[in-house]
Formats: structure tokens, sequence, C-alpha cells
């Protein structure tokens, strides 16, 4: 006996654009990515990285640079690899220029172009970014994040508003991209949250519904829980039409980066054979641990494993509707932890202890967990 086929998901007709031999929106198929998590000086390991995520099914691999050192091994790197490639330019975003010529896509970080040259409006930045990008046709991911939105477009907003800073951003840089006559970008609205993750997308895709997304949960924390909370957005998302690319954020270990291009896939096929899981709300009563995934921005591995360790030592506390976030960087750390009952960004030698946007101190790795289980405990005292 045969079953009918199941009709395609209609897609958002948004326009096409071109990541090198590659196109996403209008139609194509849905793109998988990753980012690579060794440190991009490292050429040996980077390149490493890069091709086993390109053997496991990457359409495109993220690096991230912070100087002109990075920058300059990613030229090497590029030469020793063949996978499509998209540079993370943090906060220096004067490095497109150098950089472009061996890239496909460049993605910047609105929240974050305000950090350098601080005396130049944003406007001015994006148009020079646009410009390098049209001369090495190159595409542009715009990348707005829950915690780092560009602080003049948060303050026009209620403090426990975070999705309308995210939107405003977002549009903001749509319209003058769209004024300058650029038009091979995307656009990604992450949160940690994926009820927040779906909602924001639904918003800016009801406005811009041209705009191809990319989409991600961003500290989605370690597997399953992150799995499962990337799967809630993806399912809800791209079974309405909604998503060009993707990006599952998992905390793992550098030898198993490739699992998020599995896992990005395996959801995927699940969504077009209609084995769809959720109807869930993620807001549950308990705890929530969220992790940044592993990238070249850590500046130590020892994040991973600490991140581990606080999960299994808050095991306790699970009936508790707290959330900790581990963060693995500087450059996301400080205001991604804003928003969580007690958070950690973790530096090369010391762990930064956080309650919401209160500094608590930093600490030795070794001696981070004591202190995170003493204000862990007040908090539930506090409950109780």
């Amino acid at each position: 006996m045969t079953t009918p086929d199941r009709p395609a998901v209609q897609r958002n007709p948004t326009r096409s654009i071109s990541i090198g031999s590659i196109s996403i929106g209008s139609g194509h198929p849905i793109a998988v990515q990753s980012m690579t998590a060794t440190r991009t000086q490292d050429i040996d390991a980077t390149v490493s990285q890069i091709n086993a995520l390109h053997d496991a099914g990457a359409d495109v691999v993220r690096v991230a640079i912070d100087s002109r050192k990075d920058a300059d091994a990613l030229m090497e790197i590029r030469r020793q690899v063949t996978a499509r490639l998209s540079v993370d330019l943090q906060e220096n975003y004067r490095l497109a220029e150098c950089i472009a010529p061996h890239v496909d896509k460049i993605r910047y970080n609105p929240g974050h172009l305000y950090h350098h040259e601080t005396e130049r409006p944003w406007q001015e930045k994006v148009r020079f970014l646009a410009a390098i990008a049209t001369d090495h046709r190159c595409a542009i991911r715009v990348g707005v994040n829950c915690g780092s939105v560009d602080p003049a477009v948060r303050s026009q907003f209620a403090e426990d508003d975070s999705i309308s800073p995210m939107l405003q951003s977002a549009w903001q840089h749509c319209d003058l991209l769209d004024e300058i006559g650029f038009d091979q970008y995307c656009v990604s609205l992450k949160d940690s949250d994926p009820q927040k993750v779906i909602e924001v997308n639904q918003r800016f895709s009801e406005r811009r519904p041209d705009v191809p997304l990319h989409l991600g949960v961003t500290e989605a924390g370690m597997p399953p829980d992150g799995v499962i909370k990337t799967r809630i957005a993806f399912e809800q998302l791209i079974s309405r039409g909604i998503g060009d690319t993707i990006r599952v954020s998992l905390t793992v270990p550098n030898n198993r980066k490739a699992e998020e291009i599995e896992v990005g896939r395996q959801i995927l096929a699940d969504i077009a054979a209609g084995r769809v899981r959720s109807v869930v709300d993620y807001g549950l009563a308990s705890l929530n641990i969220i992790s940044c995934p592993s990238c070249s921005r850590v500046e130590n591995e020892a994040f991973v494993e600490l991140a581990e360790q606080v999960r299994e030592m808050t095991r306790y506390a699970q009936q508790y509707q707290l959330t900790i976030a581990v963060m693995g960087c500087r450059v996301n750390g400080p205001g991604e932890t804003d928003d969580a009952d007690l958070g950690l960004w973790c530096g090369p030698n010391h762990v930064n202890l956080k309650r919401r946007s209160e500094t608590l101190g930093a600490f030795p790795y070794d001696q981070i967990l004591p202190k995170l289980k003493q204000e862990l405990d007040d908090l539930i005292a506090q409950q109780q």
C-alpha cells in the first residue's frame, strides 16, 4: 500500500543570494553551516576542523577573526581548504578589507560596530562593508544577537523587551543596505530561548519576506538539551516556510563539532518527512542551563569541561525555575549573561561570576564551582 506524497513546505519568497558556489533563498535547498572552534592562528588545527566539517556535509564554515594576525592566518587557511568560508569580523570591521578576497561571505554583528572607531556612525561602517563585499562578490550576513544589541537601539525600548530592539536593529540595517543597492545579504536573529527565536523570526519575516534568514538558537547548550531547543525553533519556523540556512550551536569538544552538521541535517530531514516533535513551550518551570557553542573566540578550552561540570553539579536544583548561563569568551560573555540568574563568562585564566548584571568577582577555574553553588543555594533559599 502506498501513501500519498507529503506536500512540500511552501517557502517564503525570499530573493536568492550567492555564497561562493551555492545559493540560498528563493527555493534553493536550506544550507547547513557550522563554525570552527579552534584558534584561528593555529592553522593546522583550523584546517583540520574545516575539512572535518566540510566532510560532514557543511555547506558553509564560519571562521572568526579579531586581529590582523587572525586575518593573515585565515588567508593561509583559505589556500589549504576547499570549503566555502564565512568570516566573522567580531569587533574590527575594517579587517573586511584584507580578508574579503579570500572568503565567500562576511558576517558582522550590528551590536559590535559601535565598539570600534566610536566617532564614526554605524551607517558609514556598513557602507564600507557593502562596498568591500561588492568588490569581491561576497555575501553579507547581518547577525543580530539578543545579548549584544546596539545600546542606542536597546535604549528605545522597555528593559524587559528583548525582541523589539533586535527587530529594530535588523530592519535599520536592511533599509540601509537596500538604500545603497546591496541585495546580497541575509539576516539572523538569535536568542537562547527557542520561543523568542520563533517569535522574532516570524515578526521579521512578516515585514521582510524577501530577506533570506539564517536560523539558530544561540547558546543552545550541550546535547541533548541543545538539540531539543534547536529542534523546537527549527520545526516551528521551517514548517512555516521561514529559514534559508541554519546552524545548530552546541557546546561540544572540538573533535565533536561535526555533530552540529549531523544534527542539522537530521532535523531538516525530519521536517521534510513530517516527523516533527514539537508543539512545546520550552519555558519550563525548571532549571535552565544555557551555554554558547565552542568556537574560535573561546580563550580557554576548559570552558567546555566547565559547562559539563556545571550541569552535573546543579542536578540537585532541577526543580527550581532559574537560569544559569555559561559563556566562553569576552565578546559575548559579559552582555549575554546579563539576563541569567547566575552567569559565568570565561577568560583565559579566570571565570567571571555574575548575578544578572551584577559582577560578583573573577575566580580561577578550579575555584568557581563552589562559588557558583553558594550563589545558587542563596537563590534557592529565596524561592522557598
